[in-house]
């Protein structure tokens, strides 16, 4: 029996030197690397959660992440950046995550209710102060931008800027998410807003455009859910949405040449999209290790073939999305502090301008 164990034992330690051979090949992609597989391979597996994958190129970091690590199981579920947080504060006495991925603001709530710890991943100096907690406890993976995504078999003249979507001609073609129910919605009146010389101090010029554009009678509708299957059905003109949609729509769904995605020259708002370490989580180790090969520059590039734009500044893009996700430098990442804020102003605000409620 002892022979046998002493056998199986042999076996197993020949099988994680063959596991690290296989996965580093080449140059580890930063310091330590290879120690911390080392330790995340004896916990097996890394629980991610609201990483579902048809979202922001997550299924090629799931693949990718394999690939790079045998014996490191990734698990994931797609629970919605709210629900991420109660999920977590439920669990908070035997937590089942490791990591956690949400819209920042929802970061935020998850630092209050004290469910996550500091990581500081690679590259985490490069990013922008409003890009993660000072505490290390989120930090942003990615940003969505805002932009018009326009049906060119239904509209005539592409709109370049907020001022053009005033114009007579655009009447009943508008269609944005209603900021008082969504992230999104939210993000598109902060849009507005810089483009009105508003900041994050001052929203009111945001709320004043478009309280103006109802008046033209140039919306069709504001939504509380994503339209992305009405607008690839050629329901909606226009949508004033994320470019990350519009790319996907234009490349992998089949609108190519019926669509234009216009980032608007006056100025856009940039969403960032945020992930953190589970205070206690099961797999400290391999979630460090996830955490760490989403933030080089390989994983930032993998986000970026997803149509999203990378968190660390001066990432270069892969060669194949390098001429679709064009520099903007009109677009203004939000703070993320300030806008949860300010939501409950722009919630009313918004209702009372907007739509006279």
């Amino acid at each position: 029996m002892k022979l046998k164990l002493a056998k199986l034992a042999a076996a197993g330690a020949l099988s994680l030197v063959a596991s690290l051979a296989q996965a580093f090949e080449g140059a580890e992609l930063y310091q330590g690397e290879k120690a911390l597989y080392e330790a995340a391979q004896k916990e097996g597996m890394v629980v991610s959660f609201d990483t579902g994958p048809s979202w922001a190129n997550w299924n090629a970091q799931f693949n990718a992440f394999k690939k790079r690590y045998p014996g490191v199981e990734l698990v994931y579920n797609d629970l919605g950046s709210a629900a991420t947080v109660v999920a977590l504060d439920k669990a908070r006495n035997r937590p089942q995550a490791d990591t956690a991925y949400y819209f920042a603001a929802s970061a935020l709530d998850a630092v209050a209710k004290d469910v996550v710890t500091g990581f500081e991943p690679v590259n985490y100096a490069k990013l922008p102060e409003n890009m993660k907690d000072k505490d290390a406890k989120w930090f942003a993976v990615h940003q969505l931008n805002i932009a018009f995504l326009v049906n060119t078999k239904l509209v005539k003249d592409i709109p370049q800027g907020w001022d053009d979507l005033l114009k007579p001609e655009y009447k009943g073609s508008i269609v944005y998410q209603d900021p008082r129910s969504t992230g999104q919605g939210q993000v598109i009146v902060f849009a507005a807003n810089f483009a009105n010389k508003g900041d994050m101090d001052n929203i009111k010029p945001g709320i004043e455009y478009l309280a103006k554009l109802h008046k033209t009678g140039n919306v069709l509708r504001n939504v509380g859910t994503t339209p992305y299957a009405q607008f690839l059905k050629g329901e909606i003109p226009i949508w004033i949405g994320y470019e990350n949609d519009g790319l996907k729509a234009k490349h992998l769904d089949g609108m190519g040449d019926d669509i234009a995605i216009v980032i608007p020259k006056e100025g856009s708002a940039a969403a960032p999209y945020a992930i953190s370490l589970v205070k206690n989580g099961p797999n400290p180790n391999a979630g460090q290790l996830w955490l760490n090969f989403i933030m080089t520059d390989e994983g930032q590039g993998r986000f970026a073939e997803g149509f999203v734009r990378p968190s660390v500044p001066g990432v270069k893009l892969p060669d194949s999305v390098a001429d679709k996700l064009v520099d903007a430098p009109q677009v203004t990442t939000i703070e993320i502090a300030k806008a949860t804020a300010l939501k409950p102003e722009i919630d009313k605000e918004w209702a009372q301008a907007a739509l006279n409620q």
